[in-house]
C-alpha cells in the first residue's frame, strides 16, 4: 500500500490500532456501569491538563494524564461517599475541566484555537516518542482491563452482590475510572479528547448487536475497535479528511449497519430459547475469584433493571447477603 511508504502514516496506522484496541477495552466496563458519557467528562478534564501544561510550558500528554486521573479519582471518591451523583460529577468534569483549559491557555498567551489538536487529534502528526508513550499505556490498561475481567465485570454487573462475596469494590471502581482516565489522556493526540469517547462506546454497541456474552462482547469490542481505527485512518488518507472524525463516522455507520442484524439475531435467540431461564446468558461465567467461590457456578443474565443469576435451573436475585429465588 502507498500509505505505507511514509513514516508519519506507519505511525498513525500503529497509534491508531492501539488506541483503538485499548478505548473498548475500558468502555466495556463503563458500558457495563451505564457511565457512556464519562469519556467526555474526562476528556473536558484532560483540557484542563493541556491548559495546565501550556501555562507552565511542560509536555501535554504527561501533565493531561496526571490531571485527568486526579479528577477522575476525585469525581469517583465524591460518588462513593454520596455528595455527589453520577450526573452531577459528570458535570462538574464537563464545564469545570473545558472552562479551566481555557482559561489557562488563554493565560499562557495562547488562544482557544491552540487546544484543537488535542480536542479533535491530530493523528497523522503523531512522533515516535508518542507510539512509545501510547504502547507503553496500552499495555499498562489492557493488563488490568483484561486480566482483571472477572472482578472488574462482577462489580459493574452487581456492586453489591460483589460487596457481600469480598472483593474491593470500592478500589475496583477507582480502578475503572483511573484506566479511562489513562485512555482518553493518550488518546488526544489520536481521535482527540472530544471524541474518544465515541471509540470507547461505538465499538461495545457494536458488538451488543452481534453478539451475546461478556467475554464474548468485550473480544469483539476490541477487534472492531482495532478494525475501526485503522479502517478510518486509511480511509483519511484516501479521502484526505480529518482522521479523528473519520475514524468516528464510520463506527457509527457500522452501527447503524448491524442494527438490523440486531434484530435478526434477537428473534433467532427467542426462538431457539423460549424459556428464560434456559436462555443464553447476557454475560458468560466468569473465572471465579479467590473471594467468590460460593458464586462461581451461577451465571449472570440481566433481568430488567438488576441482574439475576442463574443456579440450578432457577433464577435468585441478590438481597443484602443472601439471595431471593424468583
Amino acid at each position: 500500500m502507498g500509505l505505507l511508504a511514509f513514516d508519519f502514516m506507519v505511525r498513525a496506522l500503529v497509534a491508531g490500532a492501539l488506541t483503538g484496541v485499548m478505548a473498548p477495552a475500558v468502555g466495556t466496563y463503563i458500558v457495563q456501569r451505564r457511565l457512556s458519557l464519562l469519556g467526555d467528562g474526562l476528556g473536558h478534564v484532560a483540557i484542563a491538563g493541556v491548559g495546565l501544561a501550556l501555562l507552565t510550558g511542560q509536555a501535554p500528554v504527561p501533565v493531561a494524564i496526571v490531571v485527568t486521573v486526579a479528577g477522575a479519582v476525585a469525581i469517583e471518591l465524591l460518588r462513593q461517599s454520596g455528595r455527589a451523583t453520577g450526573d452531577v460529577g459528570l458535570a462538574i468534569l464537563f464545564y469545570g475541566g473545558l472552562a479551566a483549559g481555557v482559561l489557562m491557555a488563554g493565560l499562557a498567551g495562547h488562544g482557544a484555537g491552540s487546544l484543537s489538536q488535542y480536542l479533535f487529534g491530530s493523528l497523522t502528526s503523531v512522533s515516535g516518542g508518542d507510539v512509545l508513550v501510547v504502547a507503553a499505556m496500552a499495555v499498562v490498561v489492557l493488563t488490568c482491563a483484561l486480566g482483571l475481567s472477572p472482578q472488574l465485570f462482577a462489580v459493574g454487573a452487581d456492586e453489591d452482590y460483589a460487596r457481600t462475596q469480598g472483593l474491593p469494590t470500592r478500589a475496583l471502581n477507582l480502578l475503572i475510572v483511573v484506566l479511562a482516565a489513562i485512555t482518553v489522556a493518550i488518546s488526544m493526540r489520536t481521535v482527540g479528547l472530544l471524541l474518544v469517547s465515541a471509540l470507547m462506546v461505538i465499538p461495545v454497541a457494536i458488538s451488543q448487536n452481534v453478539v451475546r456474552g461478556f467475554r464474548r462482547g468485550l473480544g469483539t469490542s476490541m477487534v472492531l475497535g482495532l478494525v475501526l481505527s485503522v479502517g478510518g485512518v486509511v480511509a483519511s488518507y484516501h479521502l484526505d479528511s480529518a482522521t479523528g472524525p473519520t475514524i468516528v463516522v464510520l463506527a457509527v455507520l457500522v452501527f447503524v449497519l448491524t442494527l438490523p442484524l440486531s434484530s435478526i439475531l434477537e428473534r433467532h435467540r427467542r426462538a431457539h430459547h423460549p424459556d428464560p431461564t434456559e436462555e443464553e446468558p447476557l454475560f458468560e461465567r466468569a473465572e471465579p475469584h479467590e473471594s467468590m467461590t460460593e458464586a462461581h457456578d451461577r451465571i449472570a443474565v440481566l433481568h430488567g433493571d438488576h441482574v439475576d443469576y442463574l443456579h440450578g435451573g432457577h433464577r435468585h436475585a441478590p438481597h443484602g447477603d443472601h439471595f431471593d429465588e424468583h
